[in-house]
């Protein structure tokens, strides 16, 4: 049995220690809202969307600024609750105060950014703030709740086709654009991402001040003008105050604060040193992907014609329209073809699975009725217009269907619906998209899509 005088000690010492450790508990407590996708799912998410941003931003390759903040930033994440993502970091060649995050841990770090942090701990602060977007999951909640929102109103599909991750972007319009789901957060989700990130700060040995002053010397420099961060990044209501508030529930600051570093300073000054960006590295208007909002009409389909290949169906379309999706899902639109997320001009092609009688029979017309019996289902407002009309597809019989239905750009849109079954009883759909109005300038690169589509067998 231990003495008198050597328990005493001990008791106090875990008495204290209990305490410290309840103390720090006060933090706030923060998880991932609800979600249809699994976090492998938000991974291969990120990474498709990083392969078309890294096709648009200029990515500095200088092996000391790369190495450094990947290092750091996989320190920083190292802290982050949660699902253990691959994450990776790079720095973009942009001189804009800026950074993002997309799903699975894909992080994008302004040049400008490093340039204007004062010490590590500030970069740090602002690198786990995406950490933070990334552990909270906010880019695939967004889009779970776009998913379900855009089944009732569109005539894509909604959830009828392949719940592939390429066919989920295409029929969301989600890409690498300004207004994309991925890079526009709410403000409850910035005030989320500024409490965890403080948490991460605090975790990894930094002084959690240290994101504090960054938001207060990015907006001085502003001088009352938003600031690209804060554009970017909905300001919360009294965001420096809430993350000062976290700060003190996290309780007593670690004895060795980490503030600065060497290695900080030199990839700095190493910055500072390049010359600067021949363009902005964020996107151009000419590179907006579908879901970004574009005002006035598209340009006119093209009259050259280019293959798509795929693997189960080949078809040619104009060279000015771009193929999203992957698959048997497979959206054809114009640059600003897309608006709020819902096809304006353009086809969408995609599968449908009906429902066979208990004889396994079913007709081509009774597979197209099931077809447009769901699609009425989920659009309240489509009007039949022509009923199906019997043609031939090199080959194949099929049906056509014109339709009419509400336009996201208001009015009316008209659509133009093509059936046809494979071997296996599968209906594949055409649907070409435009408004009313504007429907004769683009029938004829419909025609072109469908009377060159083949079924593979």
């Amino acid at each position: 049995m231990l003495p008198k005088k050597v328990r005493l000690p001990i008791i106090l010492t875990l008495v204290l220690a209990l305490g410290l450790s309840a103390y720090a508990d006060t933090r706030t407590h923060l998880k991932p809202g609800w979600n249809l996708f699994s976090p492998d799912q938000d991974v291969e998410m990120g990474r498709q969307v990083s392969k078309e941003a890294e096709s648009q931003l200029s990515i500095i390759r200088n092996g000391t600024v790369a190495s450094y903040i990947d290092s750091l930033g996989r320190q920083l994440a190292s802290r982050a609750p949660g699902d253990k993502y691959p994450y990776q970091f790079k720095v973009v060649n942009d001189k804009a105060i800026n950074a993002f995050a997309l799903p699975g841990g894909f992080v994008y770090v302004n040049r400008g950014a490093i340039e204007a942090a004062d010490n590590e701990a500030q970069i740090a602060g602002v690198m786990a703030h995406e950490i933070g977007h990334v552990a909270l999951r906010h880019g695939t909640n967004q889009a779970s709740k776009a998913y379900i929102a855009q089944a009732p109103l569109s005539i894509l599909g909604g959830v009828l086709g392949s719940n592939s991750i390429g066919s989920v972007l295409a029929q969301l319009g989600i890409g690498f654009a300004a207004n994309s789901l991925f890079l526009k957060y709410s403000r409850d989700a910035e005030s989320q991402a500024d409490l965890m990130g403080t948490q991460i700060l605090y975790d990894s040995g930094y002084n959690p001040n240290a994101m504090v002053e960054f938001f207060e010397k990015i907006q001085a420099e502003s001088k009352g003008s938003a600031s690209q961060f804060f554009s970017d990044h909905p300001n919360p209501e009294n965001r420096i105050t809430h993350v000062k508030q976290e700060i003190v529930k996290l309780g007593a600051a670690p004895p060795r604060l980490r503030g600065d570093s060497a290695e900080f300073q030199a990839v700095k000054r190493e910055l500072l040193g390049m010359p600067a960006p021949s363009k902005s590295g964020l996107p151009s208007s000419s590179n907006r992907r579908p879901g970004d909002t574009r005002t006035g009409a598209p340009a006119a389909p093209s009259s050259r014609l280019v293959t798509y290949n795929g693997r189960d169906m080949d078809f040619r379309y104009p060279d000015n329209w771009r193929p999203y999706g992957q698959g048997s899902v497979i959206t054809l639109a114009p640059d600003g073809g897309v608006v709020n997320n819902n096809l304006a001009w353009g086809m969408m092609i995609e599968t449908f699975e009906p429902h066979y009688d208990r004889d396994g029979r079913l007709s081509l017309e009774e597979a197209t009725d099931q077809l447009v019996d769901d699609l009425s289902r989920t659009n309240p407002n489509m009007r039949l217009l022509q009923r199906h009309e019997r043609i031939s597809i090199n080959g194949q019989p099929a049906l056509s269907t014109r339709l009419s239905n509400e336009s996201p750009l208001g009015g009316r849109e008209t659509d133009w619906l093509v059936t046809l079954m494979d071997r296996d009883g599968t209906l594949y759909y055409l649907i070409g998209v435009a408004p009313s109005a504007d429907f004769n300038r683009y029938e004829g690169a419909f025609d072109d899509v469908i009377s060159s589509f083949r079924l593979r067998y």
